[in-house]
């Protein structure tokens, strides 16, 4: 009985040795590896590469490392190296068939980093939603919208969508439509518009800008009128135009119209 019992307190002594090294190496790898990401991270190599990189490439390495320090620890618990493999095959095949969506994510993430259609900071467009790109994840892309919404969107939905980007020419076209009545005079209009944009120092002279007539509508004749600018400055010039244009037309003894009809009685 004394042996018995020295066994089952010399077998408890290593069981509970395997599990308290084991339960050391995760706690001290998990912090070691969170220092590692930091470290890499701070590299000049690392900060030479686009930010939107540089976030992917810092969720991968972090995956990676706590995969590896979770398989050290069960390893030290006495789990067979293969047994560990064959459970990790078969979970990891479990796992995909789950999580098809999350892989085509994954994917869908690798295609934006290597094609490149958007990086960080960049403006977009898609389907669903538009606004600035503050982080691209191995799973999703985080956008913030105009009114500081912020949008999760999947990888793979992006990959797989038209993607408009504001952000890629440094300069921008801005589009106004302008109505006037059918009784002021086209050059004068045109001339009056061409006059708004040369006074407004964020309109670049080259593209010159642009007016001409497009419409004969039901109760005035509409003029599309453009401008180009610096892509910062894109909203500014658009509301700028916008006032500017009606003011330029008062003052000038030019009417805008407003929906009208004749009725004739006999």
């Amino acid at each position: 009985m004394q042996e018995f019992l020295n066994f089952l307190t010399q077998l408890g002594t290593e069981v509970g040795l395997k599990i308290l090294y084991g339960l050391l190496v995760l706690f001290v790898g998990l912090k070691l590896s969170k220092y590692v990401v930091k470290l890499v991270s701070k590299g000049k190599a690392f900060g030479k590469l686009e930010l939107s990189v540089q976030h992917f490439l810092q969720s991968l390495i972090k995956i990676l490392l706590y995969a590896a320090v979770i398989a050290s620890a069960c390893l030290i618990w006495g789990i067979p190296a293969t047994a560990f493999v064959t459970i990790f095959a078969s979970a990891g095949l479990a796992i995909g068939m789950a999580l098809q969506g999350t892989l085509s994510n994954f994917a869908g993430g690798l295609m934006i980093l290597i094609f490149k259609p958007f990086k960080i900071g960049d403006y977009i467009e898609n389907g669903a939603a538009a606004g600035v790109v503050t982080d691209i994840t191995i799973i999703y892309t985080i956008i913030t919208t105009v009114d500081n919404k912020v949008i999760t969107i999947p990888n793979s939905a992006l990959s797989n969508s038209n993607i408009t980007n504001y952000s890629t020419s440094p300069i921008r076209r801005v589009d106004i439509t302008v109505s006037a009545a059918y009784t002021d005079d086209i050059e004068k209009v045109k001339q009056v518009l061409l006059d708004v944009a040369d006074k407004n120092e964020k309109i670049l002279k080259d593209p010159a800008p642009f007016a001409r007539l497009v419409q004969q509508n039901t109760s005035s004749l509409d003029y599309t009128f453009r401008c180009w600018c610096n892509g910062a400055d894109y909203w500014d010039v658009f509301f700028d135009m916008t006032e500017a244009s009606k003011k330029a037309f008062t003052a000038n003894g030019l009417s805008v119209p407003y929906p009208q009809m004749d009725v004739h009685m006999k």
